[in-house]
């Protein structure tokens, strides 16, 4: 049923599309530490995915269409139509979105960053059973050559 219901092809096209749009976004930042690159990439994923409801007026008077919509989208719209009441509540959810992909994504630096301690843990260790006590590393030694004869 996939393909005959046009509103669950035409989510997963945008899903798929937004996903591209993460991953390029995500690589354009490559220039940006990972503190800043993963909260702005989850911060637009949470502003593309968070999802709203809709209400269209149709060409009869009095009937309306009613869907779901991605906020980003209903904000657009409602901002282009000069709608206050529906530009509030969908910017209201594009901004959680932004605030909850944001935090997400200072969670994952977070965690992913404790990995990173630990091996700088484990090299110290290394460097202690070197001898060197947590300094730098050695001066090099002048070479004595064995004398024969």
């Amino acid at each position: 049923m996939l393909t005959t219901d046009s509103m669950s092809l035409l989510w997963l096209t945008y899903l798929g599309l937004s996903l591209v749009v993460l991953l390029s976004g995500y690589l354009a930042l490559a220039f940006l530490p990972r503190m800043l690159r993963l909260p702005i990439t989850w911060a637009v994923a949470g502003i593309l995915w968070i999802p709203t409801r809709f209400r269209l007026p149709l060409v009869e008077e009095g009937e309306f269409y009613t869907g779901l919509a991605p906020a980003v989208v209903v904000a657009s719209v409602a901002f282009l139509e000069r709608n206050a009441s529906t530009l509030l509540s969908a910017g209201l959810l594009v901004a959680a979105g932004a605030g909850l992909g944001a935090a997400l994504g200072l969670l994952q630096w977070w965690w992913f960053r404790s990995d990173g301690e630990s091996e700088e843990r484990e090299n110290d260790n290394n460097a202690r059973r070197d001898g060197r006590n947590g300094e730098g590393p050695r001066e090099p030694r002048e070479r004595r050559e064995p004398l024969i004869g």
